[in-house]
């Protein structure tokens, strides 16, 4: 029989654990230095301001040490990652999730790149087009982790990433002089992959939006 200690700490756990105690990675830190980057350009934070403060981000181990860094600055709402959904007592994961990634780049320059069919997705994923085209078509895709980042970057080229219905997405992206445009607005279900949409289009368009026979569906 177990003792009432041991019977007190199962007890202390939460059912929802507190997302501000997620560990928190790379991409995450990222998103807070590029807003006090923006921020320095815009004249809101001196040099030693955001040297300080990014001596923070890359000190911190949890999203909650990252939340209060950009929280006087306009992209606080965009810094602070969306923590992922909590699969419910009794669902497994995706059977997307798992794998070894096939590739972790796509750049097209005045040219095209196209990632689609069977691949898999790493934890991280660069997108780059400069006057050409990329596209990222996630439908029979796997993902290496439950949670994965594209980071994407369109300059006078365009991104466009197909994403299905048994996927969760999260778009984050900046636009001037283009569109970063998010036609996805339903969640996938519980324990579906993370996919976290990212990054920067300078007279250039990124879409995010679902696989062509929904939309002709419409």
């Amino acid at each position: 029989m177990a003792s009432s200690g041991s019977m007190s700490r199962v007890n202390d756990v939460p059912a929802n654990p507190d997302p501000t105690r997620l560990r928190a990675s790379d991409a995450d830190r990222e998103r807070v230095a590029r807003v006090l980057h923006e921020a320095l350009g815009e004249g809101r934070l001196t040099v030693s301001e955001v040297d300080e403060r990014l001596a923070q981000v890359y000190g911190a181990k949890t999203l909650g040490e990252l939340e209060p860094i950009t929280r006087d600055l306009p992209g606080h709402a965009l810094a602070m990652p969306v923590p992922p959904p909590m699969p419910a007592p009794g669902i497994p994961p995706s059977s997307r999730i798992g794998g070894t990634p096939t590739s972790t780049v796509a750049v097209a320059i005045m040219s095209g790149s196209v990632r689609k069919g069977p691949w898999v997705v790493p934890e991280r994923f660069r997108a780059v087009a400069i006057m050409g085209g990329v596209e990222l078509d996630l439908t029979d895709a796997r993902f290496s982790a439950p949670e994965v980042t594209i980071e994407i970057f369109a300059l006078m080229g365009g991104v466009q990433v197909t994403v299905p219905e048994d996927v969760t997405v999260d778009v984050r992206g900046f636009a001037f002089m283009g569109g970063f445009d998010n036609a996805v607005h339903a969640g996938g279900p519980a324990g579906s992959p993370v996919v976290r949409i990212t990054g920067f289009a300078l007279m250039g368009g990124v879409e995010v939006a679902p696989p062509k026979q929904r939309r002709l569906g419409r």
